[in-house]
């Protein structure tokens, strides 16, 4: 389902239910960054947006001298990618969050 034409649906209390679901579970674009600033080799801002396998892979690497030679531009490349993680976190919360309230709204339909 395309989450504009389900957001659309939405009566602005739901869309204001909506916003607020996304604003207080979505991951935090500061928290993100700062975990990278200081232990971004370590690829904590990478178990912080949920990529834990490849956060493990980078934290294994970084123990080693040779390890930390791939997890240094490893942890450059991330830098550009953070932006889009953040973004992809926040629509699938916007979209769980749609989804549960015309579930709702689908079910006092059924119930009146």
């Amino acid at each position: 389902m395309n989450h504009t034409i389900s957001y659309s649906q939405l009566d602005n209390q739901e869309k204001l239910l909506v916003d607020n679901q996304v604003a207080n579970k979505s991951k935090k674009a500061v928290v993100a960054w700062l975990l990278w600033l200081f232990l971004g080799c370590f690829g904590a801002h990478r178990f912080y947006m949920g990529r834990t396998g490849t956060a493990v892979v980078m934290l294994i690497l970084s123990l080693t001298f040779f390890g930390t030679i791939i997890s240094v531009p490893w942890m450059i490349i991330d830098a550009f990618r953070i932006q889009g993680w953040i973004h992809q976190n926040q629509e699938q919360i916007e979209q769980e969050a749609i989804t549960q309230v015309l579930a709702g709204r689908n079910i006092k339909a059924q119930n009146n």
